[in-house]
């Protein structure tokens, strides 16, 4: 296991990171109270100084116009771009376009590429991945009920979806679709191309989360396909393969939702000692810092995300030197170590800022809402630890 970061990776760290604390940082506070108008517009400014900067899309093809990082480089500019919501935004490697990305580059026809996958990658347009169903169980996708019906040489879309991210601006989606209802569970369902400006895509609203809607990027939306007509070549790979596809990309998914709430932990770490350090609480300048139960807050979560960075890079490494499929058990592990580990952080950020925390006044209120979620999407904690469980227990079995 080699962790080494180039002297080229390291000075690009170091970019993104004053660049993130100097920039985005500064931007929550019109991303928190802002309109969407003005926040867009900032992002803007700021995203043409990432380009002029040579660090746009940094984990995107070479060829489509990013910088082609590997998996485990990409993770640690994806934890450095987690310290803010803003961050991945601003580089242009935000779900659900990076991993949407990943897979039109490997599956993708030509005609497909440029179409969709080059303005993608570019900044010029936005997409969404379209899986997720509200009477369907998200843990089986092999229980999909919407359809997509062959007609000559279309497709016919007909479901519910939601939990559509960014939907809302998006110019296509990416649906998952059963084609074929007769074939086994695994190869009933396909990916499918569909533009959101086709007749029959109805976006009908953008979820509220703990009280939120969101908007654009930052919204999860309920979709309605009716009778939602597209050519058969808009299939993504092979019609059946959908299910492997939708595995393929959820491996290194999970490395890029990881260093990004690794991110989301390390800073949410900072502003507790900052706090802590800050609050004077007695009359002869006694802070919380010199309470012990403070202390030992900061001690151990500084070891528990130390711990999850650890494993999670190694999770990466072993997607970069052996492959997603044989990484299955390092990510699984992940997922929902990282998830809790993340979560408390920010929870005793919040108890350390007492009644602040729970404000709006720092970001730490819009992270206990909107990534409560990091344990039941790509996989409920539940799911991973069954699986990997199960596995571990097999592999004692039969030695």
């Amino acid at each position: 296991m080699d962790f080494d970061v180039s002297d080229e990776m390291q000075t690009m760290l170091a970019m993104i990171t004053s660049f993130v604390d100097d920039e985005v940082i500064p931007l929550e506070g019109e991303f928190l109270h802002g309109t969407p108008e003005e926040l867009a517009k900032q992002v803007e400014v700021l995203q043409g100084k990432v380009r002029q900067m040579g660090l746009w899309a940094p984990n995107h093809p070479v060829e489509f116009g990013g910088l082609g990082l590997s998996m485990l480089d990409h993770g640690l500019v994806s934890e450095a771009l987690g310290r803010s919501p803003l961050g991945h935004v601003v580089f242009g490697v935000q779900a659900p376009d990076a991993g949407n990305i990943e897979i039109l580059h490997a599956h993708a026809t030509p005609s497909q590429r440029e179409r969709y996958l080059r303005p993608l990658v570019a900044g010029e347009i936005r997409s969404c991945f379209s899986m997720t169903e509200p009477e369907t169980a998200g843990s089986n996708p092999t229980l999909l009920a919407t359809t997509a019906v062959r007609d000559g040489d279309d497709y016919v879309v007909n479901g519910q979806k939601w939990f559509t991210s960014s939907a809302d601006g998006a110019a296509f989606a990416i649906v998952m679709a059963v084609t074929d209802p007769e074939a086994p569970p695994h190869r009933r369902a396909s990916m499918i191309i569909v533009p959101t400006d086709t007749p029959g895509f109805n976006l009908v609203r953008n979820v509220s989360v703990m009280g939120h809607a969101g908007s654009g990027h930052a919204s999860h939306a309920e979709v309605i396909y009716q009778s939602c007509r597209v050519p058969r070549s808009n299939v993504l790979g092979a019609e059946g393969a959908g299910f492997a596809i939708a595995q393929e990309r959820l491996g290194p998914g999970r490395i890029h939702h990881c260093m990004r709430w690794l991110g989301i932990a390390a800073r949410s770490l900072e502003m507790l000692c900052d706090r802590a350090n800050a609050r004077v609480i007695a009359a002869n300048g006694e802070t919380l810092a010199d309470r012990q139960v403070i202390q030992h807050w900061v001690a151990e979560l500084d070891a528990e995300i130390r711990s999850a960075r650890l494993l999670t890079l190694h999770a990466a490494w072993m997607i970069d030197t052996v492959g997603a499929k044989a990484a299955r058990d390092e990510i699984a592990g992940i997922k929902f170590t990282v998830a809790n580990t993340m979560l408390r952080a920010v929870d005793t950020a919040i108890q350390v800022h007492g009644a602040l925390g729970v404000t709006d006044d720092t970001i730490l209120s819009y992270w206990y809402r909107h990534e409560r979620a990091a344990r039941i999407y790509d996989g409920a904690d539940e799911v991973h630890k069954t699986s990997l469980g199960r596995r571990l227990l097999g592999q004692a079995a039969s030695r």
